[in-house]
């Protein structure tokens, strides 16, 4: 039996704090729909932004990592992987980007959705993708100091069809039902697979990507502008912490979802939205430009960037403007000076806060 299977005693009282977040969601996301309906072509940078780091967290929270300079150049030229953390990370961005091109209703969830994902991410790689487990697997977290920890035996290989197909119909149901809120159907459903653990690996990818797309047809479109991933990488002990306090008594059908649950709900609030308001008012608000070029420079995901990069950033901005927000950084101490000369002039980001 799923934790989902138990929804009439889990959500029949949710807790007050929760209850209280949900609300404050709901609030942000009807805030930032109205602005995207009004200002769509101010949104485009931080969708440039949320990709690269999105594709770029995601694979370093498995310990898939390469350089910044790579990162970019996989994302935004579709340039060709070199090895294999190349490889993986090309892949997220393939599967990343047929769900943020895709209109939300357009995907069906159904394992065979989940298979495709994971086939299009396994792309560029030599393992075979799209497949469930034939053998039996363990999961296992690896905590900050290097050591690794157990966190559950998923289901056995000979069931994983099965399940699967059982936990996405249930899903599907409640979704149709409207009766439970859409936030703690999804964060519900991801730790269930995360439990089955359908394939030999790629599992914890997967489970991001559908927690992007289960958002966005939930009408939470807030992935789209800021990093989940990245808000899951900067929080991973946690995040751990949080599965694993959920997963103790699955298969005893008493583990408690709720730790799981507000983790989730913490980062779509106080990560993604908070960050969401905070860019769109640089965007938005009075010194739209020099917003433009400061929210650029904390998002980056380079810690280097050039003239060049901020002209694209900020198109409209005359580069005497440039230059000045360039210097009040230099003497603020944000930016280092210029490391080199001329129309390629590169500068160093020493601090990520600009206030």
């Amino acid at each position: 039996m799923s934790t989902l299977d138990r929804h009439h005693t889990l959500f029949a009282n949710i807790p007050t704090d929760l209850v209280i977040s949900l609300i404050n969601i709901d609030r942000a996301r009807g805030q930032a729909t109205s602005y995207e309906r009004q200002h769509p072509e101010r949104l485009a940078q931080l969708q440039t932004i949320a990709r690269i780091q999105s594709t770029e967290a995601s694979n370093a929270i498995e310990g898939i990592s390469a350089p910044a300079a790579r990162i970019r150049a996989l994302v935004e030229s579709d340039a060709t992987p070199t090895n294999r953390p190349e490889q993986e990370i090309a892949g997220y961005r393939k599967a990343l980007d047929l769900i943020n091109s895709t209109p939300p209703d357009a995907i069906r969830l159904t394992p065979g959705t989940i298979k495709q994902l994971h086939k299009i991410m396994s792309e560029y790689t030599t393992t075979p993708g799209g497949q469930f487990k034939t053998t039996d697997n363990t999961v296992e977290d690896e905590l900050p100091d290097g050591t690794r920890r157990t966190r559950f035996h998923p289901v056995p290989a000979w069931r994983t069809e099965d399940e699967t197909q059982r936990l996405t119909d249930t899903y599907r149901a409640l979704a149709a039902d409207r009766t439970i809120p859409p936030l703690l159907l999804i964060g519900t459903y991801i730790l269930d697979l995360l439990v089955i653990h359908p394939f030999s690996d790629g599992n914890g990818r997967i489970s991001r990507l559908l927690t992007h797309l289960l958002l966005r047809q939930a009408g939470f479109h807030v992935g789209c502008y800021v990093s989940l991933e990245k808000i899951i990488d900067d929080t991973r002990s946690t995040y751990y912490d949080a599965l694993h306090a959920s997963t103790i008594g699955w298969h005893e059908d008493a583990n408690d979802p709720y730790p799981w649950l507000r983790y989730l709900v913490g980062v779509v609030i106080n990560g993604a939205y908070t960050h969401y308001e905070q860019r769109v008012g640089a965007l938005g608000g009075r010194g739209t430009k020099t917003a433009a070029i400061t929210t650029f420079i904390q998002s980056n995901l380079a810690e280097e960037f050039t003239i060049a990069d901020l002209r694209a950033a900020a198109p409209s901005t005359s580069d005497a403007m440039i230059k000045k927000v360039l210097r009040d950084l230099q003497r603020e101490g944000i930016i280092s000076p210029a490391l080199s000369r001329g129309r390629a002039a590169r500068y160093r980001r020493l601090k990520h806060d600009i206030s």
